[in-house]
């Protein structure tokens, strides 16, 4: 797996490898071609050696991050917009509502004896709508 920081140093390392050379003469000649590999080392575990003129990186991590999923392939958590108690639980009523008694539901035990509750429910809502609709006329 590439890092941001192990891509950034590869990176770096590739563009002064890939720099023409300038002899003495003026002429220009073909650098010598190296090989960098790049590698994750976790806990104790010894960064192997290059042969010949390969270059190895290694990247330490620790014992923990094994069998782990790398870092930029995790999941972020998503961002929780900020929302009042009252409003939160107002929303977790709602939600669990449905099936319990007094829900006006076929689903659950007294479910339909909260038809009336939610008939009453519904029309003060629509009295609160008529009246911010009836606000808003000039």
């Amino acid at each position: 797996m590439m890092y941001p920081r192990l891509a950034l140093g590869a990176a770096l390392l590739a563009m002064i490898a890939a720099a023409p050379v300038v002899a003495q003469d003026g002429q220009r000649s073909a650098p010598p071609q190296k090989v960098v590999s790049q590698v994750d080392v976790f806990g104790d575990d010894p960064c192997p050696k290059g042969n010949g003129d390969e270059i190895v990186v290694c990247a330490r991590k620790p014992e923990a991050d094994r069998f782990r999923i790398p870092t930029p392939l995790r999941h972020p958590k998503p961002e929780r917009k900020a929302q009042s108690w009252v409003s939160r639980s107002a929303d977790i009523d709602e939600t669990s509502r449905q099936g319990r008694p007094d829900s006006c539901s076929p689903v659950g035990s007294g479910g339909q004896t909260g038809c009336n509750l939610q008939f009453m429910r519904d029309a003060a809502g629509e009295k609160r709508a008529d009246a911010a609709a009836a606000a808003n006329v000039p």
